[in-house]
């Protein structure tokens, strides 16, 4: 027997408390010009597939004009949540807010359109705010991955007897570290006298995916002159749970990081995900309603910087040691289009000794990793990195740099899959290795009470 979605207080679309804002959408003057920016349009050349036609389709739901049904949904879950759109809309519409509350108005919805939404949501509760869960599923993925069970059913063609989609799934599923990143209380003392002490925000995954990244983070922020902390009771900050609509599982966590984060006593909140970056970044604007959290939010949010955005103008360029290599730069979407942040990775790119630094065609068009969007969208995902890796390959890069892990991910799916000679690293990582071959490589050091 199915359940029937239960009923909620708000029934029709557009009137929960969440809800697309008129003021919003009306900011839209349909002029098109984020259209060619827009990689689901650029793809399909397709109305409904673009920033301008989603808004149209929200206003219709909005005003009752449409129900909501499976095909307006599949418009709006196919959006990647890019926000290329709002870095050429001449109106500053805030198109990453207006997709992010239909998605909450998609959930909170009866009916079978939002079930989707609803059975991802519960799935990422279920995982994303409990650190003991995530920890649990790495060590088994690292286990499948080095016991030799992976290659041993890779070998076999066993994935063969699987459906599509958990094929697909198994294929994208990231390398787990040889040892976590762990979070320590104390100190690591900059190289050097500190000019400033800041938190490093070390997010869910991380941790586990890109272990050596996070290290190398440490190790450039001390050379850059910064004591670093760790806060312990830090959490996952919330950005999957924001996209798939979720915002007040959301604010649960934002809550629990302003707590962590305000006994840091730092002047700076780093972090080396851009996507984390981004949502950090929002937490004010998240937690607005919030009588307690408000005002904290808003300040919170403002210490909030990227590590490359902190590190231009503060890492010693004699420091830095030679790499012969040719390295193309990939904007990940949430640095350069909700965070504006396109020059600071690329300065510090070009300050390597020996790196030629090349740009490849829409090097800020997106790579179809999305957060979970190349799992629930795979074919257009697919697509989205077919045309990049046609990109990459074009300018025949040694190292393609980015600055989020989940692009790194997605590139690296993609560098095996057409079987480009290059590997795939984080800004930070290129910065770490270039320390390590100059004349006083950087060390990890045990942080100090």
């Amino acid at each position: 027997m199915r359940v029937r979605d239960a009923p909620v207080p708000f029934a029709r679309f557009g009137a929960g408390p969440d809800a697309p804002a008129e003021s919003d959408l009306s900011r839209c003057v349909h002029c098109g010009l984020c259209l060619t920016s827009c990689p689901t349009f650029v793809e399909t050349g397709l109305e409904p597939e673009s920033p301008r036609g989603r808004i149209y389709l929200l206003r219709a739901l909005v005003e009752e004009r449409i129900p909501l049904t499976n095909t307006a949904v599949q418009h709006l879950d196919r959006c990647l949540g890019c926000r290329n759109c709002e870095a050429v809309c001449p109106s500053g519409v805030p198109y990453g807010r207006i997709i992010e509350t239909a998605r909450a108005e998609i959930i909170r919805t009866p009916g079978p359109a939002g079930r989707p939404a609803r059975r991802r949501g519960r799935l990422l509760r279920a995982l994303f705010p409990h650190r003991r869960r995530i920890a649990a599923l790495a060590a088994l993925l690292r286990w499948y991955q080095r016991s030799g069970v992976q290659s041993l059913i890779r070998r076999s063609g066993a994935l063969r007897l699987l459906p599509t989609a958990l094929r697909e799934m198994e294929a994208l599923t990231p390398v787990m570290s040889p040892r976590p990143f762990q979070l320590r209380r104390g100190v690591a003392r900059a190289r050097g006298k500190a000019s400033a002490r800041v938190a490093f925000f070390a997010g869910c995954i991380m941790p586990y995916t890109h272990a050596a990244t996070q290290h190398a983070t440490m190790r450039v922020l001390r050379v850059a002159g910064s004591d670093v902390v760790t806060p312990v009771e830090q959490v996952c900050c919330g950005a999957l749970l924001v996209h798939n609509g979720d915002r007040d599982a959301a604010r649960a966590l934002a809550r629990r990081n302003i707590e962590s984060f305000d006994q840091s006593d730092a002047d700076t909140i780093v972090v080396n995900a851009a996507g984390c970056g981004s949502t950090l970044k929002e937490y004010g604007e998240l937690l607005a309603g919030d009588p307690r959290y408000a005002e904290r939010a808003e300040t919170f949010a403002h210490r909030v910087q990227d590590v490359t955005e902190y590190l231009a103008g503060r890492l010693p360029a004699s420091a830095l040691g030679r790499i012969n290599a040719r390295v193309t730069y990939q904007d990940s979407c949430h640095l350069a289009h909700a965070q504006r942040i396109t020059d600071a990775p690329r300065k510090l790119l070009a300050m390597i000794p020996g790196v030629e630094l090349v740009e490849m065609a829409h090097a800020d068009r997106c790579c179809g990793s999305a957060g979970i969007y190349n799992i629930v969208e795979r074919d257009f995902s697919a697509r989205l990195l077919r045309s990049k890796m046609v990109d990459v390959g074009a300018v025949a890069p040694d190292i393609i740099a980015t600055a989020n892990p989940g692009c790194m991910i997605q590139l690296e799916t993609g560098v095996r899959g057409t079987g480009i000679d290059a590997a795939v690293v984080h800004v930070v990582d290129l910065l770490d290795r270039s320390l390590t071959a100059g004349s006083n490589p950087p060390t990890d050091q045990p942080q100090s009470r």
